[in-house]
């Protein structure tokens, strides 16, 4: 269970997570044993999953963002199965969530821009088995952008 002390830690994890031990002891004011034993704790529990530098996508050349909806036209277990297994293996997908609603999956796909992805939706998504509809959002721009769950 994560107490008060645990979401002091946590928050200020997500916010920077390249503090020392030391650092990390002084920001939410545990001594420095107590604070590497709640954090090895929070990370044994799989409550912190893992530590990751956050890129600037457009600076290393992925200026599109789409929001994919994809309805499937038979939710045969194997077909599904299968789907989510190529999507998974797929670098330009950050996230895919199986939705409720008009669509079966929800994709958040980057691309170097519009042509690649079309690349993207040709040559895999509306190859994929069963595929009924594919609707595609594409972000004017960002509003906000976070990795930091509300503690």
């Amino acid at each position: 269970m994560v107490d008060d002390l645990d979401r002091t830690l946590l928050s200020v994890l997500q916010r920077q997570c390249r503090l020392s031990a030391q650092e990390l002891a002084d920001q939410t004011g545990m001594s420095s044993a107590t604070c590497w034993r709640r954090l090895k704790s929070l990370e044994d529990a799989g409550v912190i999953k893992a530590y990751r530098a956050i890129l600037d996508r457009e600076k290393i050349g992925l200026a599109v963002i789409a929001f994919v909806h994809v309805t499937i036209e038979r939710q045969y277990t194997n077909v599904v199965a299968a789907i989510e297994k190529k999507i998974r293996a797929r670098p330009e997908v950050l996230e895919c969530y199986a939705t409720t609603g008009d669509a079966d999956f929800t994709l958040r796909v980057v691309a170097k821009d519009i042509a690649d992805y079309d690349r993207f939706l040709q040559t895999f998504l509306l190859e994929l088995p069963e595929i009924g509809q594919v609707r595609s959002s594409i972000a004017l721009r960002e509003i906000k952008e976070t990795t930091e769950l509300p503690l």
